[in-house]
């Protein structure tokens, strides 16, 4: 019972973090949405950050899930990394709700976060999913520095072409978001395999 009233509050407040944001929510709006007191949310969470740093775990739970099952019995570290990667990537496209949450998009593009140890410990799992590209650019020869550098330009790459497909923005250029993602893997991957050859 109590694990089905507090999914039933993280799905009023998905609803009420989707149409108010993170700043115009309130634990009495979310309580309204689930049929509850604001008491019995607070019974299960100190306040809407709590509850917002729950929504975002269990999705980068999701995320961790997917991209730990991708590549399995791939043997080169190039079709590795294009597993792994494309594994977070298709995950976020799939799922446009959880790109929003995971970089609080819910109300525009605004520097903001939770409290200083929820953002640390909800960055490390976001770090967690990125690590086996990184890991497999060192293993094509890259040192940790030259990995993490380019691991951080293929996110950073990866998300603006998730922005531009969630926005419908990626329209005005006629290109579709996962095909461009697919060409920079495969770019990286031959510009990784040429420098180590």
């Amino acid at each position: 019972m109590n694990d089905s009233r507090r999914a039933l509050m993280l799905d009023a407040a998905r609803s009420v973090f989707d149409r108010l944001g993170i700043e115009g929510a309130s634990i009495r709006e979310i309580a309204k949405q689930a049929g509850y007191t604001p008491g019995a949310i607070y019974s299960y969470f100190d306040n809407k950050e709590a509850i917002y740093g729950a929504l975002l775990a269990e999705s980068l739970e999701r995320l961790n899930a997917a991209v730990d099952a991708a590549g399995d019995g791939v043997m080169s570290a190039g079709d590795l990394l294009e597993a792994k990667a494309n594994a977070w990537f298709g995950f976020y496209a799939a799922n446009p709700r959880d790109l929003d949450l995971g970089f609080y998009l819910v109300q525009g593009v605004r520097p903001r976060g939770l409290t200083a140890e929820l953002n640390e410990q909800l960055n490390d799992r976001l770090h967690e999913a990125l690590k086996p590209c990184e890991a497999a650019l060192q293993a094509m020869g890259l040192g940790a520095e030259a990995a993490l550098r380019e691991n951080t330009a293929l996110f950073a790459h990866g998300v603006g072409l998730l922005l531009l497909q969630h926005t419908g923005r990626i329209r005005m250029f006629g290109q579709d978001a996962m095909m461009l993602f697919e060409a920079y893997l495969i770019s990286l991957v031959e510009r990784l395999q040429t420098r180590s050859g």
